[in-house]
């Protein structure tokens, strides 16, 4: 199906799975996922493994607890573990600094642009923007569906969400949450962390199949 324009102005399109990589760790669920310009990163709850997009293969892993998102500003990892955020050296696995979650052990998504956290609430339905260095919550957008992964394109912020048993990757107004977007995922493929590669693909981790997915609009030219 191409994209179209509603009359609510939702661009609404599907999805292709252009990489299926793992399960990685004998199945454990993939909570979140970043990409630092060459690895795709996944938190596999007890690991963060850094990942060769063209091959699957694991290259890198560092032991370290890893309950939800993960997300990179250029320089350090960012870890959702238990109720806090974790600021992680990606070469040796260090925490340099932590501060509080913002949903105090509710968060899900994990994402880094102009400067700031963006944490998804997955119950709550909301994305919180959030102080790195102090952890204070900035602004919150409110979405009507469970909130999982959280990642930005360019000037874009998008969220998957993951709620009776279907997923979407939505793009949303980062002022005030308006969706203006809509990708529908396969029937039966579900997304817990979401990053983009900051191109044409969304990474997304396969919940508890372990797996780490790329897909892009259903019908777009690779690049």
């Amino acid at each position: 199906m191409n994209a179209h324009h509603t009359e609510n102005t939702i661009a609404i399109g599907d999805t292709e799975i252009v990489h299926d990589y793992g399960p990685f760790d004998a199945g454990a669920p993939v909570n979140g996922v970043s990409h630092d310009g060459r690895h795709v990163w996944a938190a596999l709850g007890a690991r963060l493994v850094a990942i060769d997009p063209a091959s699957g293969r694991t290259v890198h892993a560092l032991e370290r607890p890893c309950d939800a998102g993960t997300a990179f500003d250029g320089t350090h990892l960012y870890q959702i573990a238990e109720a806090r955020i974790d600021r992680i050296d990606p070469a040796t696995g260090h925490v340099l600094h932590s501060i509080p979650a913002p949903s105090e052990g509710r968060d899900s998504g994990l994402a880094w642009a102009e400067g700031s956290l963006w944490v998804g609430e997955y119950r709550e339905r909301r994305i919180h923007q959030v102080d790195p260095d102090t952890g204070a919550v900035l602004r919150t957008l409110n979405s009507d569906r469970f909130v999982t992964g959280v990642t930005w394109v360019d000037d874009a912020l998008w969220h998957a969400t993951w709620e009776d048993d279907e997923s979407e990757l939505r793009r949303v107004s980062p002022d005030d949450g308006t969706v203006l977007e809509r990708l529908r995922l396969p029937e039966g493929i579900f997304v817990s962390g979401l990053e983009s590669d900051g191109h044409r693909l969304f990474w997304c981790g396969g919940c508890d199949s372990g797996k780490l997915r790329a897909v892009r609009r259903a019908g777009a030219a690779p690049g």
